[in-house]
């Protein structure tokens, strides 16, 4: 019987928290596969099989998780360094480029990133591609103020941006309050280049391009768990 992708996401997840020990401070990723990691880290609190951890949450909607499930949490302007992160990512490449932003929380989700020694990136077969933007946009956070100003720069880079709205049609904010603008440029050949335009624009808050932070991949599917690391590919379990 094969798997359906919700039980391979959680594998990929379950892979990654093994890498959690006592006594860490582990940032808490936000999205569909990231939760089945709050979810086990929970687990082992509660048999007392990992202690003394602290968490970052990198949304509300993690931390309100967080808190019901009983994880000890703590910031980071209490914590700077964060040991060991595991996140979701809507699309990854082999060099460990990453689109994040799927969820909205692209911003606290760079954040706790860029504190973390250790960034471990969870994902189903599906979300891998040989080059970023090939199947997903790439979300932008922008303030309110001037926004539509935004889509005629992007508009400018090659993009066609999409202004994200909730299920009842209503602007999705985040949790600071911004808009995102999910943008499709297709294939991103040098996304390096599109992430320095993108950051350098006064009222774009942050981008989905997450470059240079991964420092671990782990990709599930029925055939089992590759964990690809900076120059190293592990092959599939058997």
């Amino acid at each position: 019987m094969s798997m359906d992708i919700s039980d391979i996401k959680k594998k990929a997840a379950e892979y990654a928290v093994q890498f959690i020990e006592s006594g860490m401070i582990v940032g808490l990723g936000h999205g569909s596969t990231a939760i089945f990691a709050v979810r086990r880290l929970a687990d082992l609190l509660q048999n007392k099989e990992r202690t003394d951890i602290l968490a970052v949450p990198c949304s509300l909607h993690v931390e309100e998780e967080a808190r019901r499930l009983g994880i000890p949490l703590t910031t980071l302007d209490e914590h700077s360094h964060i040991d060991l992160t595991i996140d979701g990512a809507d699309e990854v490449t082999e060099k460990l480029e990453v689109i994040k932003g799927g969820g909205g929380a692209l911003l606290r989700e760079k954040m706790v990133a860029q504190a973390s020694r250790r960034e471990i990136i969870v994902v189903d077969h599906t979300k891998l591609t040989p080059v970023l933007g090939t199947n997903w946009p790439v979300p932008i956070e922008v303030i309110p103020f001037g926004w539509r100003f935004q889509v005629r720069y992007l508009e400018s880079l090659g993009a066609h941006p999409i202004l994200r709205r909730d299920m009842r049609g209503n602007k999705f904010t985040t949790d600071q309050g911004n808009y995102i603008l999910d943008c499709y440029f297709g294939p991103i050949q040098e996304p390096d280049k599109i992430a320095i335009m993108l950051s350098e624009r006064a009222g774009i808050v942050e981008h989905g391009l997450f470059l240079g932070l991964a420092t671990d991949v782990v990709i599930a599917s029925e055939k089992g768990v590759r964990h690809i690391k900076a120059g190293t590919t592990v092959l599939p379990e058997k």
